[in-house]
């Protein structure tokens, strides 16, 4: 049987099908830009869609479901077949998953103009697919390890489809608990991958700088947190202004915290692909807090739940978005001042957006909130379209001046 390398190697096509994350990666951070522009558009009553959905459940669909389902693509077709051994989807099969994605936003940007039900159906082909993919590369592999990965990607699923049946009632899914529940499943994806990914980095950095105090190995505290984190999620979805609920946030919130604070990110400064992702998980016990805020204080629930959805999801995506396909395009792992520029930018855009939710009155930290969130992700579209598109750079032999694909 080949190995992947030789399957990547036989591959004579478009560089950006040699690989899950090149064309996932890239398409997604377009259309995270894209979006925030027909979002705009749509609130100032120029909507150039003709899609079922009112404009906030579209937003909030596209952001949830539309962006993150590209982010996911590109990431299990790249990390699976290194947790099972298994071999990479490329080629033209790899297209015909990025069209099903891409037929997924037309038919949601269309659906008033389809049959009822057809819009979800053609939206939930690609998660179908790669939960069929997870699903044969954990049984072949045995790698019984990422089972909770592919369960938290069936209830993303379910909530995908729950959004739609309800979009097609009577209801406003944007504030149902279909919403809850898909991103009940992002930060639990999150907590658990991130919490590999996290540490790992950090520590693989931290070596390097010859530090001494490494991030914490994950112990039963860890598993432990988990718990707690599903729990509060859950009695989210459910009663999300019951005062349980807060005090479970709260909890939930103060774990994910202490847990973070253990991977060492304090020293992390001087590189920022490392820092990022300590940023970006911390808006995970950050989410927790202003949800539980938003159930005692009374202030909206929107501003609360961006903490995530902006936050928690927008910046560990671009996190990794940024830093994978250096590593895996044979690029230096080192964030230049561009992509530094790409962090900031969506820090920035995040408080906005909580500040939005805060004074809904004030039309200033909205503009702001879209227009850094458009510099983030279109110039992670601009700056990395060379390095996905292009194949993976040669390097020199040991031996001497001859050249080898790496």
């Amino acid at each position: 049987m080949a190995t992947t390398a030789e399957q990547m190697r036989a591959w004579q096509g478009p560089a950006i099908l040699s690989f899950g994350f090149r064309p996932f990666f890239l398409l997604g951070a377009a259309w995270a830009a894209l979006a925030m522009v027909v979002w705009v558009m749509m609130l100032s009553g120029n909507s150039p869609l003709l899609t079922a959905f009112d404009p906030v459940a579209w937003h909030a669909h596209e952001l949830l479901f539309g962006y993150l389902g590209a982010v996911l693509a590109g990431f299990l077709l790249t990390a699976v077949p290194n947790w099972t051994g298994g071999l990479p989807v490329t080629g033209w099969p790899l297209a015909g998953l990025v069209a099903l994605w891409l037929t997924g936003r037309i038919a949601v940007a269309v659906s008033s103009a389809l049959p009822p039900h057809a819009a979800m159906a053609l939206d939930l082909a690609l998660p179908v697919a790669l939960a069929g993919f997870l699903l044969r590369e954990i049984i072949v592999g045995r790698n019984w390890r990422n089972l909770p990965v592919l369960i938290l990607l069936g209830i993303w699923m379910l909530a995908n489809a729950g959004f739609h049946i309800q979009a097609l009632g009577d209801g406003l899914p944007a504030y149902g608990a279909e919403l809850r529940l898909g991103l009940l499943a992002a930060i639990m994806l999150i907590s658990l991958i991130g919490g590999r990914i996290v540490p790992s980095f950090t520590r693989n950095w931290l070596v390097q700088q010859k530090a001494t105090r490494l991030p914490a190995i994950a112990g039963r505290a860890d598993k432990i947190i988990l718990l707690a984190t599903a729990i509060a999620l859950a009695a989210w979805v459910a009663a999300p202004e019951h005062a349980v609920t807060a005090a479970l946030c709260g909890i939930a919130g103060l774990g994910q915290a202490w847990r973070l604070a253990r991977w060492q990110g304090a020293q992390t400064a001087a590189e920022p692909l490392v820092w990022v992702l300590h940023v970006a998980y911390a808006f995970v016990p950050l989410g927790f807090f202003a949800i539980a805020g938003a159930a005692l204080l009374d202030y909206p629930t929107a501003a609360a739940q961006h903490v995530w959805m902006a936050g928690a999801i927008g910046l560990m995506t671009l996190a990794v978005m940024t830093r994978a396909s250096l590593g895996h395009a044979g690029r230096p792992l080192r964030a230049t001042p561009a992509i530094t520029a790409l962090y900031v930018a969506l820090i920035v855009s995040v408080a906005a957006r909580f500040i939005a939710g805060l004074a809904p009155g004030q039309d200033w930290p909205l503009h702001l909130a879209a227009g850094a969130w458009i510099l983030a992700f279109g110039g992670f579209a601009v700056i990395y379209f060379p390095i996905l598109a292009r194949p993976k750079p040669a390097r020199k032999a040991s031996g001497g001046g001859k050249v080898a694909a790496r």
